[in-house]
């Protein structure tokens, strides 16, 4: 008997592809929706292919998400939504699609879920550590009280000259802000929880073809695996606070089996802090064979031997100890089996 099922939007990306996989194969049934039907077909006819031709997943064209109805027929008969399709990348260079697609996308689901009914019993938003983070200068911690009120009103002063992580970190506090006031305003019968993860890192679902596919928030350790000189610090080096895509996937998934306990909250995922060193180090001893190709650097030099923040005097880290607590075991995946697994994901490509 199926646990009920969820409906995932963006069914084919990196975390919502894991996402499936783990609801699946903890005994829900599984409606993906994507913009073409051809995008699912890698999954559908790969590893999530045995639950395809038992009906347990499913797929479901949804060519626009802003456009009012949109989900309308998705979302029917469904027990819980984990709404995971947003833009996602840092050289957007224009605002105002970006911003749109956040906020209008995550608004139509929400307008659909209450038309669908008291079936669906709860609704979980993958929100981002960028809708936490606050201009507060070093050292701060960032909490699920913070709020990112700065992105916003520097987009709306430079407009298209808005660099593009600004572009992204104003349309995931934009969206999130959105989510919450429509529970405020609409008091719908369904639950909200919204999760709020830092760089996630992992191994993705279906494997990298080329390196042009490696994804975005892994790319930091694919340049590292490939022999690429060590990136500055700083949020587009894809370094950092980091937590594992399976963890994110466990989280969404016990919000969604606890609705009473997790609802109204927003939980940070976050499991340790990579730096460039540290990836090094890592993927050096893990892969004996790379060592002629991944830089050497000053081995053991930067970072705590647990992976924890080091320099706490002049840097911003994440407190997510909150979400730590929806994990079975109650502790997040070693930082090195991320980064290991994450490289095994695309070590055919070197």
């Amino acid at each position: 008997m199926s646990k009920g099922t969820v409906l995932i939007s963006g069914l084919n990306g990196f975390i919502a592809a894991v996402t499936a996989k783990y609801l699946l194969e903890n005994g829900y049934s599984v409606r993906g929706t994507v913009r073409k039907s051809s995008s699912a077909a890698p999954l559908v006819e790969g590893p999530l292919k045995s639950y395809a031709q038992t009906g347990a997943l499913s797929v479901v064209e949804v060519p626009d998400i802003t456009v009012a109805g949109a989900f309308d027929e998705a979302v029917k008969g469904v027990n819980a939504i984990a709404h995971l399709a947003s833009p996602v990348s840092f050289n957007f260079d224009d605002p105002d699609p970006i911003i749109k697609a956040a906020v209008d996308g995550t608004k139509t689901l929400l307008n659909s879920a209450v038309k669908a009914g008291p079936q669906v019993k709860t609704f979980v938003y993958l929100s981002s550590i960028v809708a936490i983070m606050t201009a507060d200068p070093a050292p701060y911690t960032f909490t699920e009280k913070d709020w990112n009120n700065w992105a916003e009103p520097t987009v709306a002063e430079m407009g298209k000259g808005t660099p593009g992580p600004v572009i992204y970190s104003a349309s995931k506090a934009a969206a999130e802000k959105a989510f919450w006031k429509f529970r405020d305003d609409i008091k719908p019968s369904f639950t909200q929880t919204a999760l709020n993860p830092v760089f996630v890192i992992g191994p993705a679902l279906i494997a990298p073809k080329t390196a042009a596919e490696v994804g975005e928030t892994v790319r930091a350790i694919w340049n590292i695996f490939s022999g690429g000189e060590f990136p500055p610090p700083g949020l587009t080096a894809g370094l950092g606070n980091t937590v594992d895509v399976r963890d994110v996937a466990a989280q969404i998934e016990y919000s969604i089996s606890h609705p009473e306990e997790t609802n109204g909250e927003r939980y940070i995922s976050s499991a340790a802090v990579a730096t460039a060193q540290s990836t090094a180090d890592i993927l050096r001893k893990a892969f004996p064979d790379a060592k002629g190709r991944i830089v050497e650097g000053t081995p053991g030099q930067g970072y705590s031997p647990d992976y924890k923040l080091l320099d706490k005097e002049n840097v911003q880290d994440a407190d997510g100890s909150k979400a730590k607590k929806l994990l079975k075991g109650g502790e997040y995946i070693p930082h090195e089996k991320s980064v290991i697994d994450t490289a095994k994901s695309f070590a055919h490509l070197v």
